[in-house]
């Protein structure tokens, strides 16, 4: 019973820091960490992934009309092989575009990211200073007088490397695309939304990738109901998240993730030190 409570937290976990900007991979890594969990399964990388294909299902919910629309305009872009000035098609180009970085970093150092920071957690807190100095600039700097009709090129590119820096557990992908955003001009409702759209391939992308490493090793029944308890409440927090932050962002800035950014580096370097000092 211990490890569904573990996985459901988990789970929980994952729907709300994987669209609030402060770092999923972060909490997942820490949180066992802290509590002393010593369960194999869900503290792995491949576990942490199908959390995320959780919130796949939450973004297919919640924008499933724009990328149906999305999906049409980029068809039809091919088929014409023309994007002229239709907006829709021009979005959809721009979120193919912006994947390839983080795809080319995950596919290169994918073993770094699994292992590294699991057995350098310390650093974690680090990363996640970064992160919150990003999106502080972004909001200092930020116009915030662009929406997504407006995006160019350059744009895309800029939050697709962003994205790709966010494979660093702390910096946050949310986060550290919504700061780019800001910092190039966007609203920031409008930097969340492609944000969040952006996260579409990745997640399914990176949760294809490594469904493999489960595939070849059956779950026996504990693990798959973890799996399934972890899975469905990553959904049902994670399209929570998404339009509790959307509403939010439309009248709010970014200040109470930057606190609590600060607040939760200061927790991992008190317990690194707490553990050091043993």
């Amino acid at each position: 019973m211990d490890s569904l409570i573990h996985a459901a937290i988990l789970g929980i976990v994952q729907g709300l820091t994987e669209f609030l900007p402060i770092s999923s991979s972060a909490h997942l890594i820490l949180l066992p960490i802290v509590l002393g969990w010593h369960d194999q399964f869900i503290d792995s990388a491949a576990f942490d992934v199908m959390l995320h294909m959780g919130t796949l299902v939450a973004l297919l919910a919640y924008f499933w009309r724009d990328l149906v629309h999305l999906l049409v305009a980029w068809l039809a872009s091919i088929r014409d092989r023309r994007i002229g000035p239709d907006p829709q098609r021009r979005l959809a180009w721009f979120l193919v575009i912006s994947v390839i970085p983080a795809a080319i970093l995950g596919a290169a150092l994918e073993s770094f990211f699994d292992q590294a920071f699991r057995e350098h957690w310390q650093w974690i807190a680090l990363l996640v200073l970064v992160g919150a100095a990003l999106l502080w600039l972004g909001e200092r700097r930020g116009a915030r007088v662009r929406d997504l009709d407006h995006l160019v090129l350059r744009d895309a590119i800029a939050i697709g490397v962003a994205q790709a820096v966010a494979l660093f557990p702390g910096i946050s992908r949310s986060g550290v695309t919504i700061a780019t955003g800001l910092f190039l001009g966007l609203t920031r409702e409008a930097a969340a939304r492609f944000s969040f759209l952006m996260a579409v391939p990745v997640i399914a992308g990176a949760g294809l990738w490594k469904a493999r490493a489960l595939l070849g090793a059956p779950l026996v029944d504990a693990e798959m109901s973890q799996l399934v308890v972890g899975v469905v409440t990553a959904a049902v927090f994670g399209f929570i998240a998404i339009a509790v932050l959307l509403r939010f962002l439309r009248t709010n800035p970014t200040t109470i993730f930057i606190i609590y950014r600060v607040g939760l580096a200061a927790v991992v370097f008190v317990a690194w030190l707490g553990l050091w000092d043993r």
